[in-house]
């Protein structure tokens, strides 16, 4: 075994249990208001930025911004205004956005992104171990065009101390075609087998839509395993979907010194045309670097 891979092996393999190898019987799909669930949040700002393009096409974004706050939250929000890559997406899902913790100084990130962006957002977050802890970190979909039919999904498959991971479904139209789009945070510390479970629940959830519906699922897959890429790939082609991104990294992180560069990030896309994309590896903000891809929809009108 390479140093690297025995680095590798202490950062994610070791913390798996036996208790994990079971099948998980509190897999849910909450569909409702968030009035009804505090753990779902959406909302618009008042001054939401108007629409530059009514054709069809946009820039879409996935990023996990690892619970940025404070003077990098400050530098993140400037990056997505400015940057000649990741600047003025129109369609973005993030992973790791926390909500009134205080390891994030208590700030609503993704309420505040949408004030300072121009964007409606839907945000959630899994349920906690123990009713009282702080709530877990959670994902945060924003976007120019109005967003509706929310979905909360608590995906299958407790990680280290049975915390739970979520991804969150929204339909989102696009000039004048309904596209569903999911932002998904997956668990790190899981036998890979149980982690394409949690990518079969964002499945499962597309499943209740037209074939024909344009989709997007993208976000921090966790995909770290030597054997984690062609299971990916042969799940989600055989669902309908191709990636415009090749083998690239999209983490990175050293550990005793030793620079670790790993693919984690995926964005699948159906029906969909990606005519440019790319990874932004000057954003260093987080551990993981933001893709991004200009879209056309090829799906039928409404």
């Amino acid at each position: 075994m390479t140093p690297a891979s025995f680095i590798l092996l202490l950062m994610f393999a070791l913390p798996i249990g036996l208790s994990l190898l079971s099948r998980d019987p509190h897999y849910q799909t909450i569909n409702q208001t968030a009035k009804n669930d505090p753990l779902l949040e959406i909302g618009t700002p008042a001054n939401v930025r108007a629409l530059t393009a009514k054709d069809g096409s946009a820039k879409v974004l996935s990023y996990n911004i690892r619970w940025r706050s404070g003077e990098e939250l400050e530098k993140l929000i400037k990056l997505f205004h400015d940057d000649p890559e990741i600047g003025g997406a129109s369609i973005m899902g993030l992973q790791e956005v926390d909500r009134n913790r205080k390891r994030s100084a208590k700030t609503n990130t993704a309420k505040l992104l949408a004030e300072q962006l121009g964007m409606h957002y839907a945000w959630a977050a899994p349920p906690t171990v123990k009713a009282g802890d702080e709530e877990e970190t959670g994902v945060a979909v924003l976007s120019v065009y109005p967003i509706t039919d929310v979905h909360r999904i608590v995906l299958p498959n407790e990680g280290p101390g049975k915390r739970r991971r979520v991804a969150l479904g929204v339909t989102i139209t696009v000039g004048e075609t309904p596209i569903r789009f999911y932002s998904v945070h997956a668990e790190t510390r899981i036998p890979m087998d149980k982690k394409l479970q949690q990518y079969e629940a964002v499945i499962k959830d597309l499943s209740q839509y037209a074939t024909t519906m344009p989709a997007i699922v993208l976000g921090d897959m966790n995909t770290w395993e030597p054997s984690a890429e062609p299971k990916v790939k042969k799940l989600f082609t055989e669902a309908g979907f191709h990636t415009p991104f090749d083998d690239q990294s999209t983490f990175s992180r050293k550990v005793l010194l030793i620079p670790i560069e790993l693919r984690l990030d995926w964005v699948w896309l159906r029906q969909v045309e990606s005519l440019t994309h790319g990874i932004d590896k000057k954003v260093g903000i987080s551990d993981h670097w933001p893709l991004w891809t200009n879209i056309k929809i090829e799906g039928p009108k409404r």
